[in-house]
């Protein structure tokens, strides 16, 4: 495992760039149906949720919605040197303040939708991914969006890796079940609000 001075480094915050709890809740109040919750997620959700990854066996991390980069620090801190970390978000505002304020060379900030992400992973020279993460809330998405990332996702997973989602509303697994025989479920009480959390494995 990389030691914490070399992976995740990151740029001193530019003049006029907010701080990621400033950003965070700008992307909120500005895509409130994208955005799953008001503030970002708590250690002790970030480390139950990475916690079953096998580090080892990781080459391609996918993230969807990565906002102010909650997650891509610590799954950075974690990863192979020779892993690569894709996160992709809808939103510009996040994409051009996480090219900010990570310069780690393992990074890729796309601005795209999760819908894409088979043509994205190819577009970066991967034939698939080992786990791939979301926090967006699914069922508050357009119709069809929730079922179409899904399903991607399931397609892109390599056998043996899984879809980690975190959400406030169980509804999620109703996305998850038509793709994912086994899925794994537990609760972190210490976020606000209190969340779900899936891990769903490609058999």
């Amino acid at each position: 495992m990389p030691s914490s001075t070399t992976a995740a480094r990151r740029r001193t915050r530019p003049a006029g760039v907010p701080s990621p709890v400033a950003m965070f809740f700008q992307g909120f109040l500005k895509h409130p149906v994208m955005v799953g919750s008001i503030i970002p997620s708590s250690d002790k959700l970030i480390r139950k949720m990475l916690g079953p990854v096998d580090w080892g066996a990781c080459k391609l991390f996918v993230e969807y919605g990565p906002g102010v980069g909650t997650f891509c620090r610590p799954i950075l801190e974690r990863m192979a040197p020779d892993a690569t970390l894709i996160a992709i978000d809808t939103n510009a505002d996040f994409i051009r303040y996480l090219d900010h304020t990570i310069t780690d060379s393992r990074f890729v900030a796309v601005e795209g939708s999760a819908a894409d992400v088979e043509r994205i992973v190819r577009e970066h020279g991967h034939d698939h991914a080992d786990y791939v993460l979301s926090g967006l809330p699914f069922s508050t998405l357009p119709d069809g969006v929730g079922p179409t990332i899904a399903a991607a996702t399931h397609r892109v997973i390599r056998t043996g890796g899984a879809f980690l989602v975190y959400q406030f509303s169980p509804k999620v697994k109703n996305f998850l079940t038509p793709h994912f025989d086994t899925i794994d479920h537990d609760m972190e009480w210490w976020n606000v609000p209190p969340a779900q959390l899936y891990w769903a494995w490609k058999d």
